[in-house]
């Protein structure tokens, strides 16, 4: 790759770690944030989720505005966004306006992210694989180390310091946005002289409206559920008007001519579906470990927040090492061995998991950390390698976006998992439990890596 493609995937990478690194950053921020607005823990978990949740949306919303309306013009936008949000949210008032901004915060984010990695899908044609590694050591090492960094930030200077770090990031990468990325050339479909009601059918308007709507609400009755600790009548209506919703958005999808998510080219391109459905698997797998392992640490091996943090870097400096690695060898051989070998990683962890006791050594922790971190690095390259073989160009936008939903769902689900499998206090048993059910996903991973190999239906296009 030249110069200018090396400082292309710079400025990207320099706005896409926006989005990991604000997601998982303020997870430590909670008995801080709990005791400066004085509220409970059910209350104030809603800032991690309301960012998981308007992630979720908002990526193939603005996947689609992408590809309609230009990509240098969006991720710009989107790192103007993330910099008033960052710069208002430690001003808030009260909780509500916290929750305002971050959801704010989310939108722009989710625009830098679906749209930063279309523009190297369509400006990077050499050596894609390597240039995936390069941003999944942006995407994979923010989300690793944001616990870390947010811990550090919040000791010397308080939770506000959480959202002002990130303005020298969106300066620096508006600035080599500004002169690397290329000039966004006009779709044919869309003229200056339209009418608004053919904008509003172009975008689909209504299909954003569904898919928001019943997304919302279904991860409303699931959440409601999780944080009661029992399904009321009230989650099941919410998270059934969700659901129907949903029912909706897939009727009103299949009738429109410019649909916002191109159901029947999902169906025309099953291994584009397949990679989405296998990338969320290994989020719930991934993320039930980011999330469980810290509590397993400090409540039940009694380590230090300090220690925990420090311990949990392994898992990060893993994943680091092993995506520029990924990168090469899977420009060479292809996705599919990557991921395969990335699965058995996964299994190997997971049963680690189911090994570890009261007594086992740290090693033995750093050892299932190191086996979930490599994978990470394989996954993170190799996911998003096979999604751009199997993607059609013209819809590169919608399909990042909605493989970052999948991100996020898994996430969601992940914290879901993990709260029905503990209750409502968090235990060896709930946690040994949690490594069985988390080495039957990783087995069904090897097996739809191994089908990928030997099923036409699951190659790359």
């Amino acid at each position: 790759m030249n110069a200018r493609s090396w400082w292309l995937m710079i400025s990207v990478g320099l706005g896409i770690l926006l989005n990991p690194l604000n997601s998982s950053m303020v997870s430590v921020a909670i008995p801080r944030l709990q005791n400066v607005f004085q509220l409970d823990f059910t209350v104030v978990s809603w800032i991690i989720f309301s960012f998981y949740i308007a992630s979720a949306i908002a990526q193939p919303v603005m996947g689609k505005a992408s590809d309609l309306f230009g990509r240098k013009k969006l991720f710009i936008t989107g790192l103007l966004v993330a910099f008033f949000a960052s710069l208002l949210a430690p001003l808030s008032p009260n909780f509500g306006w916290l929750i305002v901004f971050r959801i704010v915060q989310s939108i722009g984010t989710s625009m830098i992210v679906a749209v930063g990695m279309a523009i190297v899908r369509i400006h990077i044609t050499e050596k894609q694989a390597t240039a995936l590694s390069v941003l999944s050591i942006f995407l994979s090492g923010a989300a690793a180390i944001g616990p870390f960094i947010g811990g550090v930030l919040i000791h010397w200077w308080g939770w506000h310091a959480i959202f002002f770090v990130n303005i020298p990031f969106v300066v620096v990468s508006i600035l080599l946005a500004w002169r690397t990325i290329p000039k966004d050339e006009p779709p044919i479909s869309v003229s200056s002289n339209m009418s608004f009601r053919k904008w509003i059918n172009m975008i689909d308007a209504s299909g954003i409206l569904l898919f928001t709507v019943g997304l919302v609400a279904l991860l409303v009755g699931l959440l409601s559920a999780k944080s009661s600790g029992h399904v009321s009548l009230l989650s099941i209506i919410v998270g059934l008007i969700g659901l129907m919703l949903l029912l909706a958005f897939v009727r009103h999808e299949l009738k429109m001519t410019s649909p916002f998510i191109p159901l029947r080219t999902f169906a025309k391109y099953p291994a584009m579906t397949w990679v989405n459905v296998e990338f969320m698997l290994v989020n719930v797998l991934f993320y039930s470990l980011f999330f469980g392992l810290p509590s397993y640490l400090q409540m039940v091996r009694h380590v230090s927040e300090f220690h925990t943090g420090i311990l949990m870097l392994s898992l990060g400096l893993c994943s680091l090492v092993a995506s520029p690695l990924a990168g090469r060898w899977i420009d060479k051989s292809g996705p599919r061995p990557a991921l395969l070998v990335s699965a058995m990683l996964m299994t190997l962890g997971s049963v680690w998991i189911v090994t570890l006791n009261q007594t086992s050594p740290v090693i033995s922790v750093c050892l299932a950390l190191a086996a979930f971190g490599i994978s990470n690095g394989l996954n993170n390259v190799g996911m998003q390698a096979a999604l751009f073989k199997s993607s059609p160009k013209e819809i590169i936008g919608v399909a990042s976006g909605l493989f970052n939903t999948s991100r996020y769902l898994g996430t969601i689900l992940s914290s879901l998992l993990i709260g029905i499998v503990m209750g409502g206090k968090f235990s060896f048993e709930g946690f040994r439990m949690l490594g069985i059910i988390l080495t039957v996903i990783a087995l069904s991973l090897v097996f739809m890596s191994r089908r990928r190999r030997e099923s036409g239906q699951l190659q790359e296009s």
